[in-house]
């Protein structure tokens, strides 16, 4: 146990509200001071769900006592908050995407270093079930060498479509997509992508493919989609002695959503049914794997004992830079067609 850190946070539209505030109320390293907003219908949400004060500013919380802060505000402002928060000497944990490109996004991680206040970005598909049950997998050999990785965030949502907040679905799915690949393959060689507007060139993307080639030899296959009426499965991991096969997406974000937190589950949180399991393929012979336990729970955890100097932030801050370089290209590729070529 450490002292808690008194964490505040910044938004309370989805993220905010059914993501950010249980997980850090669950977290028992971490005093929730309360939620940073200027909206009336957003402060009486607060008042209805939490019992916690709000804040007019950043200014405001950190004279109420705030070590920390987490921003789940839309995306074109993360890069402006995170960096203000910073100068006021706060932690920060900030939402994905990380920032809108990948210079805005360097720009962030070198204040903080500069500064030394703790900077993580809030990558909790990290923690998924399948994922973690994949990284076992590869880990214990059971795949053999990796050789081909297929990812997929697909819905069939065609109205409204992407939420404008998360900056298209290049930004919002695809940062999850890539730092899952680069977690697990290490860096981008090359990258090609093509990209659908609904609504012509210059609106919000929702339909994405990203093909990346690692350094490493591994192939990276990466859709992410609102108009996908036919979702393919979660994950396709290929090795040279089998292949991870998972249809279903992790089942925290429905926990979540469903009202419940890892503070009401306790040791339920997370774990996923028999019939939601993934399998380890070889030709005809299907072995179910039993899932790893689904883990956003350790996040905030992580966090606090990063800013009482007991450990590494959960997600390096460099990393979300490399996921925004890969992105970066990724629009580029889209634009000419082309293959682009990281340095």
């Amino acid at each position: 146990m450490i002292t808690p850190v008194r964490v505040g946070l910044v938004g309370y539209g989805f993220g905010g509200r059914y993501f950010h505030a249980p997980l850090i109320a669950s977290a028992q390293d971490c005093e929730f001071l309360g939620v940073v907003t200027t909206s009336p219908e957003r402060r009486a949400q607060v008042a209805r769900d939490l019992d916690r004060p709000t804040y007019a500013s950043l200014e405001e919380l950190a004279r109420a006592g705030a070590e920390a802060v987490a921003i789940s505000t839309p995306a074109a402002t993360h890069v402006t908050l995170a960096q203000e928060a910073l100068k006021l000497g706060l932690a920060v944990v900030c939402d994905k995407p990380f920032a809108l490109d990948a210079e805005s996004a360097r720009e962030t991680a070198q204040l903080a270093d500069r500064l030394g206040v703790p900077l993580t970005v809030y990558q909790n598909r990290r923690w998924d079930s399948d994922f973690r049950t994949l990284r076992r997998l590869i880990d214990q050999g059971r795949l053999g060498t990796l050789t081909r990785f297929e990812s997929r965030f697909e819905r069939f949502e065609p109205e409204p479509g992407p939420p404008a907040a998360g900056g298209g679905t290049l930004l919002d799915f695809g940062s999850h997509l890539v730092d899952q690949a680069l977690v697990l393959a290490g860096p981008v060689e090359r990258v090609y992508a093509q990209m659908h507007h609904r609504d012509g060139e210059g609106t919000l993307d929702d339909d994405v493919f990203v093909a990346l080639t690692h350094h490493s030899g591994v192939q990276s296959h990466l859709w992410g989609s609102w108009r996908q009426g036919a979702p393919g499965p979660r994950f396709r991991a290929a090795g040279t002695s089998g292949t991870y096969l998972v249809d279903e997406i992790d089942g925290q974000e429905a926990l979540l959503l469903a009202g419940t937190s890892p503070a009401s589950e306790g040791d339920r949180w997370g774990v996923e049914p028999e019939d939601r399991w993934g399998q380890v393929l070889r030709g005809a012979h299907a072995e179910p794997v039993p899932s790893v336990r689904g883990a956003w729970d350790l996040f905030y955890p992580a966090f606090a004992a990063a800013v009482r100097g007991a450990g590494a932030v959960p997600v390096d801050p460099w990393d979300a830079v490399a996921t925004a370089t890969v992105l970066d290209a990724a629009r580029a590729s889209a634009r000419s067609g082309r293959t682009v070529r990281l340095p």
